[in-house]
């Protein structure tokens, strides 16, 4: 006559034993992760007996000098490894910030490595003691809830978020590399940009908004009939049309303020400066409540403000309001 089957459990698993579990199905010896763990032989064996019954099943074969994992022991193991692992490197981290002074910026990859980080290190000048950790990621976290101090963003003025701070705004200006204008056709005359590959964002058109950073924007701006450059040449990042220019594969419609620097130095030349055009977009700053009050936040947001003013002067941006106020 069969048992009636037990009921499964549906209890969430105390997590008390998994360090016993983990140490003894590593080294497939209770002596060794005893001796691993500072605890006698008989307290882990008595650990992994409480967590076979809470689940109600073995999770090791145990032989006269050995154990063995069980197929549910093997089971459990690869998910309790890395989410030992995992703890534990949060564990270190958290335990090497107490007392330090730091502030968590949320950006995307393109503003980071194109605008941010090549200024980062005049901020580390002034404030040594202040630990900046940036998560380049183009998903929009919630402030009140991440653990994050501050966020950079893109966006027009109407879908900017409540209580953000307009840094700057945006003009696209044609760019190349100076050895591609003087090895390749010339490029005097806005016309002359059909000789050349043309490099965009392969994305613009999927938006209204990022629509008008296109070039066939730029024609019509401009009073020229559709041009059908030599080739396309298409990114999904603004860092990467940059990086092609700087290459020389081809001219690029820019967002200047992501390539001021590589003008200033000269890698990058504006190749038609009498032909910039205005873009809807701009670049805000928002802080988060839990980080307004903290020193090195303002600190950080201060410094902020200052070089967002010098790319202003740099792009030609005319003067900003302090905040935006009715932003939906």
């Amino acid at each position: 006559m069969n048992r009636p089957q037990a009921p499964l459990r549906t209890r969430p698993l105390g997590v008390g034993h998994l360090r016993a579990f983990e140490a003894v199905a590593r080294h497939l010896n209770f002596r060794a992760a005893s001796e691993e763990l500072s605890l006698t032989q008989s307290a882990v064996s008595r650990q992994i007996q409480a967590l076979e019954q809470e689940i109600g099943v073995p999770l090791f074969l145990r032989h006269t000098r050995a154990v063995e994992l069980t197929g549910a022991g093997a089971q459990l193991l690869r998910v309790v490894a890395t989410g030992l692992y995992a703890i534990d490197s949060v564990v270190r981290q958290v335990r090497q910030n107490a007392g330090r002074r730091s502030v968590a910026i949320s950006t995307w990859a393109s503003f980071a490595s194109q605008w941010l980080i090549p200024r980062l290190e005049a901020f580390q000048r002034a404030h040594p003691d202040i630990d900046i950790r940036i998560d380049a990621t183009d998903t929009k976290v919630d402030l009140d809830t991440a653990d994050v101090d501050v966020a950079l963003r893109y966006s027009t003025s109407a879908r900017a978020p409540a209580r953000a701070e307009r840094l700057f705004g945006e003009r696209l200006a044609v760019v190349a590399s100076p050895w591609l204008l003087k090895s390749s056709a010339v490029l005097a005359v806005p016309a002359d940009v059909g000789r050349f590959t043309l490099i965009e964002a392969g994305d613009l058109h999927h938006s209204p908004s990022m629509a008008l950073l296109s070039w066939h924007r730029w024609f019509e701006v401009h009073g020229l009939k559709r041009i059908e450059p030599r080739r396309w040449l298409y990114f999904n990042y603004a860092h990467q049309i940059a990086q092609a220019a700087l290459a020389g594969q081809g001219v690029a419609l820019a967002r200047l303020p992501l390539v001021a620097d590589s003008l200033a130095t000269g890698d990058l030349v504006e190749a038609l400066p009498g032909y910039r055009m205005d873009s809807p977009l701009a670049y805000w700053l928002l802080v988060g409540p839990r980080g307004a009050q903290r020193p090195e936040v303002r600190a950080f947001c201060d410094w902020l403000r200052e070089e967002a003013g010098r790319t202003r002067i740099t792009i030609g941006d005319g003067p900003d309001p302090d905040t935006v106020d009715g932003l939906d």
